[in-house]
């Protein structure tokens, strides 16, 4: 349950719904969202419906949620959620294409993709400066460093950055460099990381986990939201499937049902969904027909020598051709209906 409380609400007022919840053996959670001050109360919350909440001084609403996730929730807020990543606008109606390598290597490459994303007409450049690997002995990025070369490129191409956290500690720093903080696959259920992410409220990129649910996912979301930060945006990358055809399973259908449940908006990584080169362009172009508000697609000049990922780098050519088809798809799918 959500109570919204009243501009005017007087330190009594308050004190006095407050009162009423723990009378009712309820847990109550201040939040700040979009200007408003709200409870969210969790726990035995039917007790409280025999409490004309609603009619008291100071409080302006009730909202009884169905779902754990409160302020995620389309119950919270019906209109669309559109995040602001360096001017680049998220969500809303429009696609927005993010391109660029998965690690950040060194000056030299990432200027050369981050001018060839650019120049493919891509919004956002991704690079990875901290990289979370199965092995300890694989690449695993250049750390501050890679963030430092990170902005220096957006400085230059005019591109706001994605950039993928890993550690509370590192959060500051890459709120001074990056424009938008990923919070990645194995850290979706990190709680202590979604915390500082959400305390930062920078714009942050939520991956699934590899075996989310997409409640658990909304949830994850939900830990970043409950800190004042609503800038937050989704991404499906796939989960675990049990095909080695494929690197992940792409969960196509997660689309329409986030649409259904939350304001949030959502992009679509059919790079690290299919893992291979050859099916990521289909899949990129899957992904605008079901309605997501972009997609996240790895590019390197030179895909053998990547450092990460190799498998799956689209060249600057073929990416250039990619976007040029999205833009296209984009303008149909989105003049044929409205994204809800």
């Amino acid at each position: 349950m959500l109570i919204v409380l009243a501009s005017d609400c007087t330190p009594g007022d308050r004190q006095r719904v407050v009162a009423a919840v723990e009378e009712a053996g309820c847990t109550w959670t201040p939040l700040q969202a979009g200007g408003r001050t709200l409870l969210a109360v969790s726990g035995a919350v039917e007790r409280l419906r025999e409490v004309p909440l609603r009619r008291w001084p100071g409080v302006k609403k009730v909202i009884a949620l169905s779902d754990a996730y409160m302020l995620a929730s389309r119950e919270h807020q019906a209109e669309p959620t559109v995040v602001n990543v360096g001017g680049v606008k998220v969500g809303g109606g429009g696609f927005v294409i993010v391109g660029g390598p998965c690690a950040v290597e060194d000056e030299a490459s990432l200027r050369a993709i981050g001018e060839a994303v650019k120049s493919a007409g891509a919004d956002l450049l991704r690079g990875g400066a901290y990289k979370p690997r199965t092995s300890p002995y694989a690449f695993r990025g250049l750390g501050l460093e890679g963030l430092k070369l990170l902005r220096q490129v957006s400085q230059e191409t005019g591109l706001p950055t994605v950039s993928e956290v890993t550690d509370p500690r590192h959060v500051e720093a890459c709120v001074g460099l990056v424009d938008m903080l990923q919070i990645g696959t194995r850290n979706m259920s990190n709680f202590d990381l979604l915390v500082e992410v959400g305390k930062s409220g920078h714009p942050v990129l939520l991956k699934r986990g590899q075996a989310a649910t997409i409640s658990e996912w909304l949830l994850a979301a939900e830990y970043v939201l409950a800190q004042g930060n609503p800038h937050v945006v989704l991404c499906e990358r796939g989960v675990r499937g049990f095909d080695p055809a494929t690197r992940n399973l792409l969960d196509l259908s997660a689309v329409p049902v986030v649409r259904a449940r939350t304001h949030l908006p959502i992009l679509v990584d059919p790079s690290h969904a299919t893992g291979h080169v050859g099916y990521v362009p289909s899949m990129a172009r899957a992904a605008c027909a079901a309605g997501a508000d972009g997609v996240m697609v790895e590019v390197h000049t030179h895909p053998a020598a990547a450092l990460c990922d190799a498998e799956q780098a689209l060249l600057p050519e073929a990416f250039t051709d990619l976007v040029e088809d999205l833009r296209l798809l984009a303008k149909v799918t989105r003049s044929a209906r409205p994204v809800r």
